[in-house]
């Protein structure tokens, strides 16, 4: 079987891109070094190998069922969680006082990345608690964090973030659950909620939901959101368990992929007794819920990461050892058949894969590298990493879910025929990632909030921070004889961002419609820029890495280059077209009747 990842381009960019070993210079991260570092990695990879890997397939086939009281899974799945929260990983970036490992996150990033990679619908329990803890951390009252926090960081409990209403869907305006106050200070909460991921299963003791609602007499809109924590059974002062809350499974959702996790409906309320605390201050839900959405975007982008990245490493194993046909110049039937991988058509099909999910896994540690900027930077370098990891959320959520879903597709064609089987994993890659562009937000939603927000906000400050690193990675490549003329086409590709975003501009501010009516080519032409800068930061690493001279590693950084050529060769010119469409405010799409169609 082909592994989860390969363990040393994870080494290449957490130690030769990102230098995360500089992050121990930190007071936060002290007590770390590079040796502890890979520890983690070991016991993440190992665990992930034994524990997870096993019974992905397993978990595909025999998805979760309720019998109208409870939910029963395979027992693999509970197997596998139990041994992941023993060993620490949910409260892994968290304090030391709080049981933590107080790792940086960009190391829990990578980390966690092997266990999606292994098993993505196992993997999405505890990635949901992790995010729901950080919500209660960050802002639930001291009494909140003695309640909840522990128990969550261990394990016993896990959490979800239930947003979504049948009548609303991705339009969180238009969220009807309602959350009246009660004298004692809770609020009772009612109201039906959809597609929550984790809603209800049996793995642990409690289930802790952050819940968006109403209170009567809030503003419309989002601005009268508030957020709540509502548990499956209540939570008694002492810490010991109530009674069970009015909160009820109305059903599960059967899903193409993901079909390991539980997808519920939820419905809370009907007997009028489903209490809930309010998290924070009244009408600020939102706010703090999107802590929890923008950490789970770029973990969806992980999550599509490592699912392309499965799909590549079984393909290039199949090609590697799949005979069939011979070379175009060789028309004699009796010489044996070439390996699949000498053909030059499926030599390009691993080089588009390699190029997708490698620049993507590099992306989204890149992002994870921000975050732990934000939390120990000085005050300057921290302002600038939240405002670039503004900017770049978008494109780390939807970009790998476009991409290397494409990644899956390429490995189904590499397997032939067999690719569209059960008896080959690749076909659960992709249905799996088909959930991603839709997940936390889809495509068009991303590109909206691009577009019409984080490239413009603060006279397009974020934007103006990441042409500056970018234009950092330039210079430095211009150096390099074999890497000057991408820098070059980088160069013109940002020339064609800033273009576009003048033009864009005052028809922005004039007729929103029409210059958001194209926003989905802008997500995409930025975000093929920021990979080619991307892909351009690890070709200068793999340059020192070669300049190096260490034999062993030679083929893998020449890999690299391979990769980024072809980026830059294949992929980056397609953004000149894009950018041609934006700037012609092409309004076909506005003008197509709906009854036309």
């Amino acid at each position: 079987m082909a592994g989860i990842i390969n363990r040393r381009d994870l080494e290449f960019q957490l130690f030769e891109v990102l230098d995360t070993e500089a992050l121990t210079s930190r007071p936060r991260y002290a007590e770390h070094s590079k040796e502890t570092f890979l520890a983690v990695l070991d016991t993440a990879e190992a665990m992930a190998t034994e524990k997870f890997a096993p019974h992905n397939h397993k978990a595909d086939a025999n998805e979760p069922t309720f019998d109208g009281r409870s939910v029963t899974m395979i027992p693999e799945v509970k197997e596998a969680l139990q041994a992941f929260c023993e060993a620490g990983f949910i409260a892994a970036a968290h304090d030391f006082e709080r049981g933590g490992m107080q790792l940086p996150v960009t190391m829990t990033q990578a980390a966690f990345s092997l266990f999606k990679g292994a098993n993505v619908g196992t993997a999405a329990y505890p990635f949901l608690t992790i995010g729901n803890a950080n919500v209660i951390h960050r802002f639930g009252s001291e009494a909140q964090k003695e309640k909840y926090l522990a128990p969550l960081l261990a394990g016993r409990f896990f959490g979800t973030m239930a947003l979504t209403e049948p009548q609303a869907g991705s339009s969180l305006s238009d969220i009807t659950t309602s959350a009246t106050p009660n004298p004692d200070g809770t609020y009772s909460l009612r109201g039906n909620k959809i597609f929550i991921s984790g809603g209800d299963h049996e793995l642990s003791e409690n289930i802790v939901h952050l819940v968006l609602a109403r209170i009567p007499g809030g503003p419309p809109g989002v601005k009268g959101i508030s957020l709540f924590i509502v548990p499956k059974f209540r939570v008694n002062d002492d810490g010991t368990l109530g009674q069970r809350n009015d909160v009820t499974l109305t059903g599960l959702i059967h899903k193409m992929g993901y079909r390991g996790t539980t997808s519920t409906m939820l419905s809370f309320g009907e007997k009028g007794e489903c209490i809930g605390e309010l998290v924070g201050e009244e009408h600020k839900g939102l706010s703090y819920m999107f802590h929890m959405m923008n950490e789970a975007r770029i973990g969806v982008g992980m999550g599509a990461v490592m699912l392309g990245y499965r799909g590549y490493l079984a393909s290039l194993e199949y090609a590697r050892e799949r005979p069939q046909g011979r070379a175009p110049t060789n028309k004699n039937p009796a010489e044996p058949q070439l390996k699949i991988i000498e053909h030059a058509d499926v030599r390009r099909m691993l080089l588009a894969q390699k190029a997708y999910v490698e620049a993507g896994y590099a992306l989204c540690l890149y992002c994870a590298r921000l975050v732990d900027e934000t939390k120990v930077g000085a005050g300057e370098t921290a302002a600038e990493a939240s405002l670039l990891l503004d900017l770049l959320t978008p494109i780390a959520k939807s970009w790998p879910s476009q991409w290397c879903l494409e990644a899956n597709s390429l490995a189904i064609q590499i397997h032939g025929g067999y690719g569209y089987t059960r008896e080959y994993p690749v076909e659960q890659f992709y249905r799996d990632n088909r959930l991603n562009p839709i997940h936390e937000g889809t495509h068009g939603i991303q590109a909206l909030d691009l577009l019409g927000r984080k490239a413009v906000m603060n006279g397009g400050a974020a934007m103006k921070l990441f042409v500056r690193e970018a234009q950092q990675t330039i210079a430095a490549a211009r150096s390099d004889a074999t890497l000057a003329t991408c820098a070059g086409e980088l160069d013109a590709a940002l020339g064609d961002v800033a273009a576009t975003l003048q033009a864009l501009g005052p028809v922005l501010a004039t007729n929103p419609t029409l210059a958001l009516a194209n926003a989905v080519p802008f997500l995409e032409a930025f975000g093929h820029t920021v990979i080619a800068w991307i892909w351009l930061r690890q070709a200068l690493a793999a340059q020192r890495g070669l300049a190096c001279g260490i034999a062993a590693d030679a083929d893998f950084y020449r890999g690299k280059l391979a990769a980024c050529r072809w980026f830059y060769r294949w992929e980056l010119p397609k953004t000149k077209q894009w950018h041609e469409l934006l700037r012609s405010l092409d309004d076909t799409t506005l003008t197509m009747p709906p009854e036309s169609f």
